[in-house]
């Protein structure tokens, strides 16, 4: 190599550094070396006209600086200015050492950096590219990165320390530097480096071919050595960088895992200020509470008008011990679910609600209690109460229902959204169960992931053959292209094990296994199969598996595709974006539908309010007790008429027929007396007493269903027909009379029998009214009895064109006979002897008519009552002037008024029954009554189904839709007005 430092290169240095400082020299160009006249042309601007005599000097000190000065001999004859141009040429020493220094350290400094920019390019490389997966990252998070306090932000960034743990291995940089810092302090002349950069410089622009020539035979071998030694290294740089990335993750893991918990930590303690109202603020709903209570809405909702809900929330299908139930714990961080071993458990959809809180506890929305999910008991009682809903929601001779159980999870570090648990898809209908099960399985989960915001979390047990998969053909049907599919791979530990090709996992979690599509693919381990480990023994051993298992140190698994932990995040943020982008195109299509109804209510019923079913069911309840109330104003003297007519047409026939008749036959009045007391006495210790509280129960009912018919009358509503009517038939079963009013009603009835006193004549002669009223319509009743046994008589016959029937006929001649023996026998027995009955029948027979004794003595029985009750008439009538004789106890056998006593007797027992029946009824059965009623209305308004079958139609049918809709529309325009400020 030609060594710069020569003379006439030196002297063309010198001559230019000089000039730069300020000493200029002439020196011919002839004289110059050709190599420093081409520098001389090269850097004079001579070649080139744009540039300047300033430019040209600055670029040529700048270059040359790096050559070492050496001093320059005086021309002959300099004398006198020896001394000054020796101080010049140290000065100019000093500052080009100056500048060499500053020069190494910034070519060391260009150096370094370049090798560590190499590496970290080699490194970017190697890492998976994650453009694929930007769903996760929610698009809030980049417009919140536009409002970040970077103060703020980096104060919360971890120290240099924290961050140095995570970053990879650059040994390659320190060995750079490590060389470039042998070269300072070791003895190789720097000078000569820099000679040999200059040098190249200088060989580019010169025209020597021959300097070129060796320059690009020097590169060619540098190059091949650097392609030899790249192929040796590349495949020990790949396992180097894979081994060094697993160690970053896992750094990094642990790192985001120990600050997750501190912030878990921060929080609950912000949220527990919360609650105790340190900050003294209403505490509002959380965003994911009002977006479950819109669900919990619909799902009561029966949708009119094309009204769907296609709100989205998370379903979790998969077939029956896939492992559903686990990874939804795992989300939840608790152990929530009934377990079985093989067999259903999930037998309706559950709907949990997750959030975010300062405690772990769990609750139902129709409940208050709250389970602590911390404490064991709590978990089991909360497990218990899941399966008693799950099996109460079943209907009698099915597997599995419908019916919605609504949960709310609540607790630190617990990521929003709502899913909902569904009953495993079964290939096989076993033992026990109802044989549309399957089918009713397939329909209820088509019937959620139909929902074209649904969004499916497939899950499928990877410990069993993929072929015997069942619910991924399901999946496929409801969403073909997967944009709304997440496909989880649970019991992972188990399949690495079994397989003996691990690849095939590996396809599973790319989607190239399965005929359907995903947006996602995850793999989680739910434990090892115990029904005792606890989460975090689950998570643990989880953990631990991903970290040793092969699957992910070979790259079949990516590393954000493994845990629940990534699952949930991923889950999460789908969620919420599905959310944002369908929320408030529902909230149109309800506002819609309810334009609908309010137009379909203005057509139809323009003067009536909009009440739902419940409110009518008020409406209905005030009237039905005003209508209870309306007892107590019936006056004393109604109800003692009322209870006295009803007991008499009770107790009417015993007392003629089993007390009067048989006592009018004796033939004294001592006998007479006599077998009326002990018929009395036994008729009040027996019948009486309950036959008058009978009447008094009949009388209350009837007019309790008077004032209501009433009421129905006065401009009523006839929609409440139904209820009123099930209101009163409920009440009335349900009352119950007071017992131990019978025993103090016999001891009234029995001191008022016995009394046999009657003090004046207007009693006397009530007594007579009393006695011949009661005969009169016996009487009456008599002859229509016997007019129907003997069919018309003459004149209506020859009137009506009747004619007698055969048995008519018969009849009529056995009375004929009858009474001829009645007016031979006008004191006959009520019962006639056996010859007399043959005698009857033979002279019939004589006449022609066959007729039974049976026959015979039934003629006879209403004939002789006929004639008895005559007679008692007729007597009755000479009693009316026998209060004189009765009341001085004048004996006088032609007229003895014994009966009139009896029916004084009875008349009295009734008043005094009746008064006595009165006080009860106003005093307590009605106000019993009154009580019954609000019960069963209590009931009935705790009963929805019963509500919705008493208070029934289409104006009923419209206002719940109304109320419905309104109430969804209110709570959805809260929930976008919530989340838009939460953005």
């Amino acid at each position: 190599m030609l060594r710069v430092g020569s003379s006439a290169a030196c002297v063309a240095c010198r001559s230019l550094v000089s000039n730069n400082m300020g000493v200029k020299f002439r020196i011919p160009l002839q004289k110059l070396h050709p190599l420093s006249r081409a520098i001389h042309h090269r850097y004079s601007g001579n070649n080139n006209p744009h540039r300047t005599p300033h430019r040209t000097a600055a670029r040529y000190f700048t270059s040359m600086s790096r050559l070492p000065m050496r001093p320059v001999k005086p021309p002959p004859g300099s004398g006198g200015h020896r001394h000054q141009q020796q101080r010049n040429f140290w000065v100019a020493r000093l500052a080009a050492r100056l500048l060499r220094l500053r020069y190494i350290l910034l070519g060391t400094a260009v150096g370094g950096g370049y090798t560590a920019k190499k590496t970290y390019e080699e490194w970017k490389d190697m890492l998976p590219d994650f453009s694929e997966y930007n769903w996760v990252i929610p698009d809030f998070v980049w417009e919140l990165s536009e409002n970040i306090d970077l103060d703020k932000l980096a104060k919360a960034l971890p120290e240099m320390e924290e961050i140095a743990k995570l970053l990879p291995d650059f040994e390659k940089i320190g060995e750079n530097f490590t060389f470039l810092k042998g070269l300072l302090s070791s003895g190789v002349s720097l000078g000569s480096e820099v000679k040999g950069v200059s040098g190249l410089h200088l060989l580019e622009n010169s025209g020597d071919p021959a300097l070129k020539a060796t320059d690009s035979s020097t590169g060619a071998a540098h190059d091949a050595s650097d392609k030899q030694y790249k192929k040796s290294s590349d495949k020990e740089k790949i396992d180097q960088l894979q081994e060094e990335l697993l160690r970053t993750q896992l750094k990094y893991q642990r790192m985001l895992e120990r600050l997750e918990k501190e912030n878990k930590e921060l929080r609950k303690v912000v949220l527990q200020k919360d609650d105790k109202g340190i900050h003294q603020r209403k505490v509002k709903k959380s965003l994911i509470d009002l977006y479950s209570e819109v669900l919990d809405i619909l799902s009561d909702y029966d949708s009119n008008y094309n009204t769907q809900d296609h709100l989205p929330r998370v379903v979790v299908v998969g077939d029956q011990s896939a492992g559903k139930t686990s990874v939804l714990e795992m989300i939840a961080q608790a152990r929530i679910f009934p377990r079985g071993s093989g067999e259903m458990m999930t037998r309706s959809p559950v709907k949990v609600t997750l959030s975010e809180g300062p405690h772990h506890v769990a609750m139902f929305k129709d409940s208050g209690r709250e389970f602590d999910l911390t404490k064991d008991e709590d978990l089991a009682a909360l497990r218990h109460e899941i399966e008693l809903r799950m099996r109460k929601s079943v209907k009698e001779g099915q597997t599995v229902s419908s019916e919605t159980i609504s949960l709310s999870v609540k607790g630190p570090g617990i990521q929003r959204m709502v899913l909902v648990d569904l009953p495993g898809v079964i290939s096989t209908v076993t033992t026990g169960m109802a044989s549309d099960t399957k089918e009713t399985i397939f329909s209820m989960s088509k019937a959620y992931m139909q929902n074209p915001n649904a969004i499916i979390l497939c899950i499928q047990d990877g410990s069993v053959d993929a072929e015997r998969s069942i619910v991924t053909d399901l999946v496929s049907q409801m969403d073909p292209q997967g944009r709304r599919t997440i496909f989880v791979l649970t019991k992972v530990d188990l399949a690495e094990k079994n397989l003996a090709s691990p690849s095939r996992i590996q396809q599973i979690v790319e989607g190239r296994l399965f005929p359907m599509k995903a947006l996602g693919y995850f793999a989680v381990v739910t434990g090892k199969g115990g029904t005792g480990e606890s989460i975090d023994a689950i998570k643990d051993y989880e953990e631990d598996f991903f970290q040793n298992s092969r699957l992910l140190r070979d790259g079949m698994l990516k590393a954000h595709q493994v845990t629940t932990k990534n699952l949930s995040l991923a889950v999460s943020d789908c969620f919420w974006k599905m959310v944002r982008e369908s929320v408030e195109q529902q909230a149109d299509v309800f506002k819609a539908s309810r334009f609908n109804l309010e137009t379909e209510w203005k057509n139809n019923y323009p003067r009536l309010r909009e009440l739902d079913r419940n409110e009518l069911f008020e409406k209905a309840k005030n009237e039905i007790l005003d209508e209870v109330i309306s007892l107590s104003q019936v006056t004393p003297q109604l109800w003692e008429s009322i209870l006295q007519k009803k007991l008499w047409e009770r107790v009417s026939t015993h007392v003629i027929e089993n007390i009067y008749l048989p006592a009018a036959q004796t033939m004294d009045s001592g006998t007479f007396n006599t077998t009326v007391d002990i018929k009395l006495k036994q008729w009040t210790d027996k019948q009486l007493p309950h036959k008058a509280l009978e009447v008094a129960w009949e009388t209350l009912q009837e007019e309790f269903a008077r004032f209501m018919a009433e009421y129905k009358g006065k401009d009523q509503d006839d929609i409440f027909d139904k209820l009123k009517e099930a209101v009163k038939d409920e009440s009335i079963k349900r009352h119950k009379w007071n017992e131990r009013a019978m025993d103090s009603l016999r001891v009234i009835q029995h001191n008022a029998l016995e009394d046999r006193s009657i003090t004046d004549k207007p009693q006397w002669d009530a007594a007579i009214q009393f006695m011949e009223e009661t005969l009169q319509s016996r009487l009456k009743d008599n002859e229509s009895v016997i007019k129907d046994m003997v069919g018309p008589d003459w004149k209506e016959r020859w009137l009506s064109w009747v004619n007698r029937t055969p048995e008519q006929h018969i009849r009529n001649e056995t009375k004929k006979e009858l009474d001829r023996l009645l007016k031979l026998h006008d004191d006959h027995t009520a019962y006639l002897a056996s010859d007399e009955v043959t005698t009857v029948r033979k002279n019939l027979e004589g006449r022609g008519v066959e007729v039974d004794p049976v026959l015979i003595k039934d003629t006879w029985h209403q004939l002789y009552r006929r004639h008895f009750l005559q007679k008692a008439l007729t007597h009755c009538n000479l009693c009316k002037r026998g209060f004189y004789y009765y009341q001085r106890h004048f004996v006088d056998s032609e007229l003895e008024c014994n009966d009139v006593v009896l029916f004084w007797r009875i008349q009295r027992m009734l008043v005094i029954t009746a008064n006595t029946l009165r006080q009860q009824l106003t005093n307590t059965e009605v106000r019993r009554l009154e009580k019954n009623v609000k019960e069963v209305l209590d009931d009935f308004g705790e009963d929805s189904e019963k509500k919705a079958q008493l208070i029934t139609g289409r104006r009923v049918q419209l206002a719940e839709d109304l109320k419905k809709v309104r109430e969804i529309q209110e709570k959805l325009e809260s929930f976008i007005e919530a989340l838009h400020k939460e953005k």
